[in-house]
């Protein structure tokens, strides 16, 4: 952490909470290592343990010839998911949501887990495997599908894992953003930064684009919870909090008077 960058504690960032007019948060791979999936591309992520290369995992190109390496990975990627709940934090963000606290989260998670806690205004930046669409027909598309239906799905198909389409046979793709494809509401997420009054930047190092422009577009606070380098400088009204994100939470939480269920 930057010598120069400005911490604070739980009770401060509860205060800021309580008295702010418009709250986003903006989140990232942390919160989802934390609820115990492994980081892609760390050491014991599926890149690295597998030998995907994610160039080709997520490529669409590659993919619309030939989806059977995504469907491999996302095999071993459910079978590390499928028992995964959502963590301190991710149920904190709906409770603070139900409290009038939050006007919205941005994820560049495609777990969905901000969806398992609760949250109801959510943009996935990257997609999710929330929902799915049929790539040769507008009858196949798949809505609240829950990683249990991706492995029941996976293991029940004609061309396992592959998934086709009941109606016309074309391959289902969950909709992911793969590399070849426009991030999702990126403009809207811009909007909601832009004009929020306190953005929270959670279990991110902001290294990847284009989420990682979103906090230098926040003309209030930038309060950022995360543990390593982040690639955003101090500044005015930035603060940086070193600390494992469920116990600063729970600490926040504690200090609003909130309970997480």
């Amino acid at each position: 952490m930057n010598r120069l960058a400005r911490s604070l504690g739980a009770g401060e960032c509860a205060e800021l909470i309580r008295s702010t007019g418009s709250l986003v948060v903006l989140t990232g791979a942390g919160l989802s290592t934390a609820a115990g999936i492994p980081d892609f591309r760390g050491p014991q992520g599926l890149y690295a343990t597998r030998r995907y290369n994610p160039d080709l995992v997520f490529s669409v190109d590659h993919f619309r010839r030939d989806p059977l390496l995504f469907y491999q990975f996302t095999e071993d990627f459910m079978g590390l998911a499928r028992d995964i709940r959502p963590t301190y934090t991710h149920r904190a963000l709906s409770a603070f949501e139900d409290c009038g606290f939050i006007d919205g989260v941005i994820t560049q998670n495609i777990d969905a887990l901000h969806h398992q806690a609760g949250s109801r205004r959510v943009i996935e930046l990257h997609g999710s495997y929330w929902s799915a669409s049929c790539t040769s027909c507008s009858k196949g598309d798949v809505s609240g599908a829950t990683f249990d239906w991706w492995v029941r799905a996976m293991r029940s198909s004609s061309r396992s894992p592959i998934v086709c389409c009941p109606f016309c046979g074309g391959v289902i793709k969950p909709d992911v953003v793969f590399f070849g494809e426009a991030v999702k509401d990126f403009e809207e997420a811009a909007a909601m930064v832009s004009r929020c009054d306190l953005l929270l930047v959670l279990g991110s190092s902001l290294a990847v684009y284009p989420a990682a422009v979103l906090p230098k577009m926040a003309s209030g606070t930038v309060v950022v919870v995360n543990q390593g380098e982040v690639m955003l400088p101090p500044g005015r009204g930035r603060y940086f909090i070193n600390e494992e994100l469920n116990e600063y939470f729970q600490a926040v939480a504690e200090e609003l008077g909130v309970a997480v269920p």
